[in-house]
Protein backbone atom coordinates (compact mmCIF):
# COMPACT_ATOMS: atom_id res chain seq x y z
CA UNK A 1 0.00 0.00 0.00
CA UNK A 2 0.94 3.12 -1.19
CA UNK A 3 2.00 6.22 1.62
CA UNK A 4 -1.26 7.94 2.11
CA UNK A 5 -3.29 5.19 1.84
CA UNK A 6 -3.01 3.93 5.39
CA UNK A 7 -6.67 3.67 6.67
CA UNK A 8 -5.29 3.52 10.45
CA UNK A 9 -2.87 7.04 9.70
CA UNK A 10 -6.07 8.25 8.14
CA UNK A 11 -8.14 7.46 11.40
CA UNK A 12 -5.82 9.28 13.53
CA UNK A 13 -5.33 12.49 11.02
CA UNK A 14 -9.50 12.92 11.41
CA UNK A 15 -8.68 12.21 15.12
CA UNK A 16 -6.04 15.17 15.25
CA UNK A 17 -8.25 17.75 12.94
CA UNK A 18 -11.87 16.94 14.97
CA UNK A 19 -10.25 17.21 18.13
CA UNK A 20 -8.53 20.69 16.85
CA UNK A 21 -12.11 22.15 15.83
CA UNK A 22 -13.49 21.63 19.09
CA UNK A 23 -11.29 23.58 21.02
CA UNK A 24 -11.15 25.99 18.17
CA UNK A 25 -14.87 25.75 18.75
CA UNK A 26 -14.44 26.64 22.42
CA UNK A 27 -16.41 23.25 23.29
CA UNK A 28 -15.50 20.22 26.21
CA UNK A 29 -15.92 16.58 24.55
CA UNK A 30 -18.77 16.09 27.74
CA UNK A 31 -20.79 19.41 25.36
CA UNK A 32 -20.18 17.54 21.98
CA UNK A 33 -21.10 14.34 23.98
CA UNK A 34 -24.21 15.89 25.21
CA UNK A 35 -24.91 17.61 21.70
CA UNK A 36 -24.82 14.51 20.07
CA UNK A 37 -26.81 12.45 22.29
CA UNK A 38 -23.47 10.12 22.69
CA UNK A 39 -20.93 9.13 25.52
CA UNK A 40 -18.42 11.60 26.78
CA UNK A 41 -16.64 8.06 26.18
CA UNK A 42 -17.16 7.72 22.36
CA UNK A 43 -16.16 11.61 21.59
CA UNK A 44 -12.95 11.09 23.32
CA UNK A 45 -12.06 8.19 21.82
CA UNK A 46 -12.84 9.61 18.24
CA UNK A 47 -10.71 12.28 18.70
CA UNK A 48 -7.68 9.92 20.41
CA UNK A 49 -7.65 8.00 16.81
CA UNK A 50 -9.18 4.48 18.80
CA UNK A 51 -12.40 4.56 17.09
CA UNK A 52 -13.53 5.07 14.07
CA UNK A 53 -16.16 7.98 13.07
CA UNK A 54 -18.71 7.39 11.06
CA UNK A 55 -19.50 9.62 8.23
CA UNK A 56 -22.97 10.87 9.83
CA UNK A 57 -20.35 11.22 12.93
CA UNK A 58 -18.60 13.22 10.98
CA UNK A 59 -21.16 15.68 9.29
CA UNK A 60 -22.84 16.49 12.92
CA UNK A 61 -19.79 17.68 14.08
CA UNK A 62 -18.66 19.83 11.33
CA UNK A 63 -22.48 21.45 11.63
CA UNK A 64 -21.90 21.50 15.75
CA UNK A 65 -18.54 23.20 15.01
CA UNK A 66 -20.08 25.34 12.50
CA UNK A 67 -17.71 24.32 9.44
CA UNK A 68 -19.24 25.75 6.29
CA UNK A 69 -16.58 25.74 4.00
CA UNK A 70 -17.96 22.74 1.49
CA UNK A 71 -14.14 21.60 0.89
CA UNK A 72 -12.97 21.86 4.50
CA UNK A 73 -16.13 18.97 5.10
CA UNK A 74 -15.69 17.09 1.97
CA UNK A 75 -11.99 16.58 3.44
CA UNK A 76 -13.16 15.46 6.82
CA UNK A 77 -15.96 13.08 4.95
CA UNK A 78 -12.68 11.84 3.17
CA UNK A 79 -10.67 11.12 5.65
CA UNK A 80 -13.45 8.96 7.42
CA UNK A 81 -14.20 7.02 4.22
CA UNK A 82 -10.47 6.25 3.13
CA UNK A 83 -10.48 5.43 7.39
CA UNK A 84 -12.88 2.66 7.04
CA UNK A 85 -10.81 0.65 3.87
CA UNK A 86 -9.61 -2.25 4.56
CA UNK A 87 -5.47 -2.73 4.23
CA UNK A 88 -3.34 -5.80 4.04
CA UNK A 89 -2.85 -5.83 7.67
CA UNK A 90 -6.21 -5.65 9.07
CA UNK A 91 -6.60 -9.30 7.69
CA UNK A 92 -6.36 -12.38 10.01
CA UNK A 93 -4.02 -12.07 12.87
CA UNK A 94 -1.03 -9.89 11.79
CA UNK A 95 0.91 -9.34 15.08
CA UNK A 96 0.93 -5.74 15.73
CA UNK A 97 -1.28 -4.50 12.83
CA UNK A 98 -1.56 -1.06 14.49
CA UNK A 99 2.02 -0.34 13.99
CA UNK A 100 2.45 -1.84 10.72
CA UNK A 101 -0.73 0.82 9.86
CA UNK A 102 1.86 3.32 11.25
CA UNK A 103 4.64 2.25 9.70
CA UNK A 104 3.53 1.84 6.05
CA UNK A 105 3.27 5.86 6.02
CA UNK A 106 6.05 7.16 7.94
CA UNK A 107 8.52 9.53 5.52
CA UNK A 108 11.62 8.97 8.27
CA UNK A 109 11.65 5.71 10.65
CA UNK A 110 14.60 5.73 13.06
CA UNK A 111 15.06 1.60 15.00
CA UNK A 112 17.41 0.92 17.75
CA UNK A 113 17.81 -2.63 18.27
CA UNK A 114 19.84 -4.63 21.23
CA UNK A 115 18.84 -7.59 20.53
CA UNK A 116 17.28 -8.41 17.29
CA UNK A 117 17.77 -7.98 13.73
CA UNK A 118 14.95 -5.34 12.81
CA UNK A 119 11.84 -6.88 11.22
CA UNK A 120 12.09 -4.83 8.45
CA UNK A 121 15.32 -6.26 7.41
CA UNK A 122 15.36 -10.11 8.42
CA UNK A 123 15.15 -12.75 6.06
CA UNK A 124 13.03 -15.58 5.95
CA UNK A 125 14.86 -18.27 8.22
CA UNK A 126 15.88 -15.57 10.71
CA UNK A 127 12.10 -14.57 11.26
CA UNK A 128 11.33 -17.68 11.31
CA UNK A 129 13.72 -19.08 14.09
CA UNK A 130 12.17 -15.69 16.14
CA UNK A 131 8.72 -17.01 16.10
CA UNK A 132 9.37 -20.32 16.49
CA UNK A 133 11.33 -19.63 19.71
CA UNK A 134 7.96 -18.02 21.11
CA UNK A 135 6.67 -19.68 23.99
CA UNK A 136 4.36 -20.97 24.35
CA UNK A 137 5.18 -22.19 20.71
CA UNK A 138 3.27 -21.16 17.70
CA UNK A 139 1.64 -23.78 15.45
CA UNK A 140 2.99 -24.22 11.45
CA UNK A 141 0.29 -21.74 10.12
CA UNK A 142 0.99 -19.01 12.31
CA UNK A 143 4.64 -19.19 12.31
CA UNK A 144 4.02 -18.91 8.59
CA UNK A 145 1.41 -15.53 8.84
CA UNK A 146 3.77 -14.16 10.65
CA UNK A 147 6.67 -14.78 8.90
CA UNK A 148 4.67 -13.82 5.43
CA UNK A 149 3.40 -10.41 7.66
CA UNK A 150 6.89 -9.88 7.85
CA UNK A 151 8.04 -9.95 4.38
CA UNK A 152 5.22 -7.50 2.93
CA UNK A 153 5.80 -4.81 5.52
CA UNK A 154 9.84 -4.98 4.25
CA UNK A 155 8.17 -3.71 0.76
CA UNK A 156 8.10 -0.41 2.20
CA UNK A 157 11.70 0.08 1.55
CA UNK A 158 11.88 -0.38 -1.81
CA UNK A 159 8.40 0.94 -2.81
CA UNK A 160 8.16 4.59 -4.79
CA UNK A 161 9.04 7.33 -2.89
CA UNK A 162 10.35 5.15 0.40
CA UNK A 163 11.07 5.99 3.97
CA UNK A 164 14.37 6.87 5.12
CA UNK A 165 15.03 4.01 7.40
CA UNK A 166 18.17 4.20 9.96
CA UNK A 167 19.10 0.99 11.73
CA UNK A 168 21.21 1.48 14.92
CA UNK A 169 22.19 -2.38 16.30
CA UNK A 170 24.22 -3.16 19.41
CA UNK A 171 27.00 -5.26 18.49
CA UNK A 172 25.23 -7.89 20.64
CA UNK A 173 22.79 -8.59 17.39
CA UNK A 174 25.57 -9.42 15.32
CA UNK A 175 27.02 -12.60 17.34
CA UNK A 176 23.53 -14.34 18.49
CA UNK A 177 23.63 -16.87 16.51
CA UNK A 178 19.80 -16.87 15.78
CA UNK A 179 18.58 -20.28 13.68
CA UNK A 180 22.65 -21.03 13.94
CA UNK A 181 25.74 -19.81 12.03
CA UNK A 182 24.34 -20.45 8.29
CA UNK A 183 21.20 -18.68 8.57
CA UNK A 184 22.98 -15.96 11.01
CA UNK A 185 25.44 -15.78 8.57
CA UNK A 186 23.03 -15.36 5.56
CA UNK A 187 21.37 -12.29 7.68
CA UNK A 188 23.96 -10.54 8.20
CA UNK A 189 25.13 -10.70 4.51
CA UNK A 190 21.48 -9.93 4.06
CA UNK A 191 21.89 -6.61 5.92
CA UNK A 192 25.00 -5.26 4.05
CA UNK A 193 23.12 -6.16 0.67
CA UNK A 194 20.21 -3.22 1.99
CA UNK A 195 22.91 -0.89 2.85
CA UNK A 196 22.79 -0.38 -0.59
CA UNK A 197 19.71 0.93 -0.76
CA UNK A 198 19.56 5.14 -1.03
CA UNK A 199 17.05 4.77 1.72
CA UNK A 200 18.79 2.55 4.41
CA UNK A 201 21.31 3.02 6.96
CA UNK A 202 22.85 0.86 9.38
CA UNK A 203 25.16 1.74 12.21
CA UNK A 204 26.49 -0.27 15.19
CA UNK A 205 27.22 0.10 18.44
CA UNK A 206 30.58 -1.44 19.51
CA UNK A 207 31.13 -3.11 22.73
CA UNK A 208 33.76 -0.72 23.39
CA UNK A 209 30.97 2.08 23.90
CA UNK A 210 30.13 -0.15 27.46
CA UNK A 211 27.24 1.45 28.85
CA UNK A 212 24.57 3.68 27.28
CA UNK A 213 21.48 4.99 27.31
CA UNK A 214 19.62 2.51 25.71
CA UNK A 215 21.13 -0.43 26.66
CA UNK A 216 18.09 -2.35 28.51
CA UNK A 217 15.78 -1.16 25.34
CA UNK A 218 14.38 -1.26 22.07
CA UNK A 219 12.14 1.39 20.50
CA UNK A 220 11.39 2.76 16.79
CA UNK A 221 10.54 6.17 15.96
CA UNK A 222 8.07 7.01 13.29
CA UNK A 223 8.12 10.56 11.73
CA UNK A 224 5.26 11.50 9.40
CA UNK A 225 6.48 15.01 7.88
CA UNK A 226 2.52 15.86 8.52
CA UNK A 227 1.60 18.58 10.68
CA UNK A 228 -1.97 17.00 11.14
CA UNK A 229 -0.19 13.55 12.90
CA UNK A 230 1.85 13.73 15.80
CA UNK A 231 5.00 11.68 15.45
CA UNK A 232 5.26 8.16 17.46
CA UNK A 233 7.67 6.42 19.70
CA UNK A 234 6.34 2.66 19.21
CA UNK A 235 8.56 -0.02 22.33
CA UNK A 236 7.76 -3.10 22.50
CA UNK A 237 8.17 -5.41 25.08
CA UNK A 238 7.36 -9.05 25.73
CA UNK A 239 3.41 -8.98 25.86
CA UNK A 240 2.62 -5.78 24.41
CA UNK A 241 3.65 -2.65 23.11
CA UNK A 242 3.00 1.10 23.57
CA UNK A 243 2.82 4.17 21.48
CA UNK A 244 3.92 7.38 22.66
CA UNK A 245 3.21 11.07 21.01
CA UNK A 246 3.70 13.33 23.91
CA UNK A 247 6.21 15.89 23.03
CA UNK A 248 8.54 15.48 26.11
CA UNK A 249 8.59 11.63 24.94
CA UNK A 250 9.14 11.90 21.71
CA UNK A 251 11.94 14.31 22.59
CA UNK A 252 13.66 11.90 25.13
CA UNK A 253 13.78 9.18 22.69
CA UNK A 254 15.24 11.75 19.22
CA UNK A 255 18.12 12.94 21.85
CA UNK A 256 19.02 9.29 22.59
CA UNK A 257 18.35 8.11 19.19
CA UNK A 258 20.97 11.13 18.39
CA UNK A 259 23.10 9.92 21.00
CA UNK A 260 23.40 6.52 19.73
CA UNK A 261 23.66 7.39 16.13
CA UNK A 262 26.56 9.79 17.35
CA UNK A 263 28.77 6.79 18.91
CA UNK A 264 28.12 4.35 17.34
CA UNK A 265 30.61 2.86 14.20
CA UNK A 266 29.78 5.17 10.54
CA UNK A 267 27.71 3.46 8.41
CA UNK A 268 30.71 2.14 6.76
CA UNK A 269 32.80 1.01 9.61
CA UNK A 270 29.72 -0.62 10.33
CA UNK A 271 29.43 -2.60 7.28
CA UNK A 272 32.92 -3.57 7.65
CA UNK A 273 32.22 -5.26 11.13
CA UNK A 274 28.84 -6.98 10.22
CA UNK A 275 30.69 -8.23 6.79
CA UNK A 276 33.91 -10.02 9.57
CA UNK A 277 31.14 -11.20 11.63
CA UNK A 278 29.68 -12.69 9.08
CA UNK A 279 32.90 -14.14 7.29
CA UNK A 280 34.01 -15.40 10.93
CA UNK A 281 30.56 -17.47 10.81
CA UNK A 282 31.69 -19.32 7.51
CA UNK A 283 34.25 -20.78 9.20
Amino acid sequence: MKRGQSPTVRQRELATQLRRLRTEAGLSVAEVAKALLCSPTKVSRIETGHRSASLRDVRDLCDLYRITDPDQREHLMTLAREAKQRAWWQEGEVPYSAFVGLETEATSIIDYDSAVVPGLLQTADYARAIEEAGVPPLGPDRVKRNIEARLTRQKILTQDDPPRFRAILDEAVLHRKVGGADVMRAQLQHVIEMTDLPNVTVQVIPYDLGAHPALDSTFTILDFGNPDLSDVVYVEGLIGFVFLERPHDLEKYRQVAEYLRDRALSPEGSVDLIAKVADALGR
